[in-house]
């Protein structure tokens, strides 16, 4: 399979989740993939899987809430691989500490501000021009179904979700005339390590209980990026896609 031959891909969150899914998915379809992950062992298990199938990997340390962090990740990915035409902006998420608005303790808002919004921010910030040095590509971010209808229970990560869909927006508007798709996911609950380290019961949550289609897997939410960073998609920026088994319909 060939929907990403000859393109290079940087990957954040890549080690884990829907970021090893579509970091795999990637290189499969033809990309070399830079994979960016804060922990060393999964960020390193990832590259190593990719290049064992017989793919490109290339694997960088990255906080992605650290601007020297996400410019090196950039830079090594051109580096290592001559370019860069996908970022898929996947890091993030809530943790067991996020809640009401009246209770959540500060430091953990500003670290989900930090991860979702500012990770996403620093993402295109360093992308960008190497995007446009190779005349156009495509940049998915990560927002959810929380920025997209009223849900309880995670104030700091719906808040920080909301700003990756206006930005996203708002990329979209700034950079069609140089080329560059700017698209975002918005996965409802899927059933990540993570996630299932949070809810326990994945299905018994009650957003995945109001879902038609019930949770999602990885691996779901990895082929939409595909599509997103693929040249189907060439007539496609500014969308915000629900990949949610139906939940932001309900």
């Amino acid at each position: 399979m060939t929907r990403l031959q000859d393109k290079i891909a940087l990957i954040t969150g890549a080690g884990t989740g829907i970021g090893r899914a579509a970091a795999e998915l990637f290189a499969a379809e033809g990309a070399a993939v830079l994979v960016a992950e804060i922990n060393s062992d999964s960020g390193a298990a990832t590259a190593a899987a990719i290049e064992a199938a017989g793919g490109r990997a290339h694997f960088v340390a990255t906080d992605v809430s650290e601007p020297a962090e996400v410019e090196r990740a950039v830079a090594e990915c051109v580096s290592a691989f001559g370019g860069l035409d996908i970022l898929y902006n996947n890091a993030g998420g809530a943790t067991a500490d996020d809640g009401k608005v009246t209770e959540i303790p500060l430091a953990e808002f500003w670290r989900t501000m930090g991860v979702d919004l500012f990770g996403t921010f620093l993402g295109c910030r360093f992308a960008i021009p190497q995007l446009i040095e190779r005349g156009g590509g495509a940049i998915i971010n990560t927002t959810s179904i929380r920025a997209m209808k009223a849900t309880q229970g995670a104030d700091a990560y719906t808040a920080a979700k909301g700003g990756v869909l206006t930005l996203t927006k708002a990329l979209a508007q700034e950079l069609g005339e140089q080329g560059i798709r700017v698209n975002a996911v918005a996965p409802g609950v899927v059933a990540t390590e993570r996630v299932k380290a949070i809810l326990g019961d994945v299905a018994a949550n009650p957003l995945a209980r109001a879902t038609p289609l019930g949770f999602g897997t990885p691996e779901e939410v990895a082929r939409t990026a595909l599509f997103l960073a693929s040249d189907e998609a060439r007539w496609i920026t500014g969308a915000i896609i629900p990949v949610d088994g139906g939940a932001a319909a309900v």
